[in-house]
C-alpha cells in the first residue's frame, strides 16, 4: 500500500475532528477542498483513517455504540417524564429526579428556578434524532430516491 504524503497525514488527523472530508481537506491545506471526497476513497488514506479511528477508540474507550445509546436517550426522551399537568391545566407537578431512570436523567440539560418557577430543560431532541438518522443512513436513502425521481422527471421533460 502506498505511503501517505505529509498533506495526506494532516488530512487524516483533520478528518478525525469532525468526519467532514471537505473541511478536513481545507484545514490540511489543499487548494481545492472538494478533493477531500476523493481522498477519503483512496485505499491508503481510507486505511489510515480507519486505523486512526481504531486507535482513538482504544485510547478513549468510547465506542460508537456508547455514543448512539447516549443520543437515543435524548432522542426518545418525553417531556411527560419530567412534569405533568394537573387540575385541568391549572398546576404543573414536577417529577422527583430520584424517581427518574438513569436514561431519563441523561436527557436533562439543566434544572433551574426562574421567575415563573422551576424550569427543566432537555438536550435538543430534534438534533439527536437527526444525528441518529444520519448514523443509520436514513436520510441518504431518501436523498437518493429524490435524486432518482428528479433525474426521471428531467428525462421525461427532455423526451
Amino acid at each position: 500500500m502506498a505511503k501517505l504524503t505529509e498533506k495526506q497525514k494532516r488530512f487524516v488527523l483533520e478528518y478525525l475532528v469532525d468526519l467532514n472530508a471537505t473541511a478536513a481537506a481545507k484545514r490540511a491545506g489543499y487548494k481545492d477542498p472538494n478533493i477531500g471526497r476523493q481522498l477519503i476513497t483512496k485505499n491508503n488514506v481510507s486505511a489510515a483513517v480507519q486505523k486512526a479511528m481504531a486507535e482513538r477508540q482504544k485510547r478513549t474507550e468510547i465506542t460508537q455504540d456508547m455514543v448512539v445509546r447516549e443520543l437515543a436517550k435524548v432522542a426518545f426522551a418525553n417531556g411527560t417524564f419530567y412534569a405533568r399537568v394537573t387540575g385541568g391545566g391549572a398546576q404543573v407537578e414536577l417529577t422527583d429526579t430520584e424517581a427518574l431512570t438513569e436514561d431519563q436523567r441523561a436527557a436533562v440539560s439543566g434544572i433551574k428556578e426562574g421567575r415563573f418557577g422551576i424550569e427543566v430543560s432537555t438536550y435538543d431532541k430534534v438534533r439527536a434524532l437527526e444525528l441518529l438518522g444520519r448514523h443509520l443512513g436514513a436520510f441518504e436513502r431518501q436523498e437518493r430516491q429524490l435524486e432518482g425521481a428528479l433525474d426521471e422527471l428531467i428525462r421525461g421533460l427532455k423526451e
